[in-house]
């Protein structure tokens, strides 16, 4: 690989000497770039492989992204073990060492003051999931709808298909107002344990691979002292709810990348 073709692909900035493990796949070993006293960590790759227009093109093909987006993950997850790390997008690339420097210097004030708030501090994750037919299912003992039950069940055919519109329209308005009330009462509970949160995109059955709709997608950053009361709260949640066809997923601690914001694009 001829050195004018190489790039340096940057994963997290951190303000300690990092202990780096070995690399791994499809990169050489991290190694970091020190500048007025932040450390980037940073390897060597390949232009052929990330140039902008060899990226453009194997961004599309999804095995590869998720492959290197999880080597990614890996290594601020190994650099996270020992220090706390603004971490950068998949894909952050700079020219040369020089272009680097340029932008720790530029944001080196927002870099600083962004380890020293997220310091001590660990990223949870909690998305809730809801199987709509259980959930329904409960809601249709409401005596609202038993009523109605007890109407079809004594109606002619015309009145009786009348009512079951009825019903579905009442269990409709009944299923959007309870994912609405458990959603914000379960992110409002969480976030009396959080320094700071953030309410993410849902995400569709294509990506999350399961078949109950997602209702809640949020993070948290959370005090390393109360990590395990948030744990436990959300099992606490989880136990009130899941009768009811609700379910929590709570994984962590991630690095914190819903907590700082630091867009590179090839420098």
């Amino acid at each position: 690989m001829e050195s004018e073709k190489e790039l340096l692909y940057l994963y997290c900035v951190v303000d300690q000497a990092p202990d780096l493990k070995e690399g791994r796949d499809w990169f050489d070993k991290p190694f970091f770039v020190q500048h007025q006293g932040l450390y980037a960590v940073v390897s060597r790759v390949s232009g052929s492989t990330f140039d902008e227009e060899n990226l453009k093109k194997n961004l599309g093909d999804l095995e590869w992204v998720k492959i290197h987006v999880i080597t990614h993950e890996q290594v601020i997850e190994d650099v996270m073990e020992r220090a706390c790390v603004v971490p950068f997008k998949f894909a952050t690339l700079f020219k040369s060492e020089d272009s680097l420097k340029s932008m720790l210097a530029e944001r080196a004030g927002m870099l600083k003051e962004t380890l020293r708030r997220l310091q001590g501090h660990e990223e949870w994750g909690v998305k809730i999931y809801c199987d709509m037919s259980r959930l329904r299912a409960w809601l249709a003992q409401n005596a609202e709808i038993l009523k109605i039950d007890s109407e079809i069940g004594s109606a002619a055919p015309g009145r009786s298909f009348i009512l079951r519109k009825k019903k579905e329209a009442r269990l409709d308005t009944f299923t959007t107002a309870k994912l609405n009330e458990c959603g914000q009462a379960s992110f409002d509970r969480l976030k009396t344990l959080s320094a700071r949160t953030r309410i993410n995109k849902l995400l569709p059955e294509e990506v999350t691979e399961r078949k109950e709709d997602m209702i809640l997608n949020a993070a948290f950053l959370i005090d390393k002292n109360k990590v395990k009361t948030f744990i436990e709260t959300v099992g606490q949640l989880k136990a009130q709810q899941e009768s009811n066809g609700l379910s929590f997923d709570c994984t962590g601690p991630w690095p914190p990348f819903n907590f700082c914001d630091f867009s590179e694009g090839t420098n």
